[in-house]
């Protein structure tokens, strides 16, 4: 269910166990925790990110986007009784019909099936809201529990032949592209 202010802007979206609301600065400490982790981020591009303000800026950068009228990221603070647990978000890159999937969550919360229920319900706020026609999601290629993830959303591999240098490491590594198109989406999930 979506949950909107005056202005029609989105407020919430609420799933069965969750509460996704528009990430910002007043998630500064909770989202330092897993994105600031490097353990827990060692498999993505982006993160660990590395201080305090590299995560204010981070956070600033999404308020900004979430002021647009049409923002071209969407990012949400994942939270399970109030508590801010992780993220899960869709970016469009400048292609209003293609909206790439990505999340991150704290260690503390991963396994239990979180993540899938916060992406699938931004994917449908995406199709619905936003009139994205295709998902596309990466991981690296040992992530396993993010390949889980996409299979669970209905996803499937597109290309094993990507590679890519995660910001914990100067390796170079296989990365796996995942897609779904949103044809049917609503009826799946409804």
């Amino acid at each position: 269910m979506f949950v909107y202010n005056d202005a029609m802007e989105i407020n919430a979206i609420r799933t069965a166990r969750l509460v996704l609301r528009p990430i910002g600065p007043e998630y500064l400490e909770t989202t330092l925790a897993y994105a600031g982790d490097p353990v827990n981020t060692r498999l993505m591009m982006f993160m660990p990110l590395m201080s305090r303000e590299e995560v204010l800026q981070y956070l600033e950068n999404f308020q900004k986007e979430w002021a647009k009228p049409r923002p071209d990221a969407c990012e949400f603070a994942i939270l399970l009784d109030g508590q801010h647990i992780g993220e899960v978000g869709v970016d469009y890159y400048g292609d209003p019909d293609l909206a790439e999937l990505g999340w991150v969550i704290h260690p503390a919360h991963q396994g239990r099936g979180y993540v899938t229920e916060a992406a699938r319900a931004v994917m449908e706020f995406a199709v619905q809201r936003l009139g994205a026609t295709q998902f596309v999601a990466h991981c690296d290629a040992e992530n396993a529990a993010s390949q889980a993830v996409m299979r669970k959303l209905g996803m499937t591999l597109a290309d094993d032949t990507g590679t890519r240098k995660n910001r914990g490491s100067d390796e170079l590594r296989r990365e796996l592209t995942y897609t779904k198109t949103a044809e049917g989406f609503e009826m799946e999930n409804g």
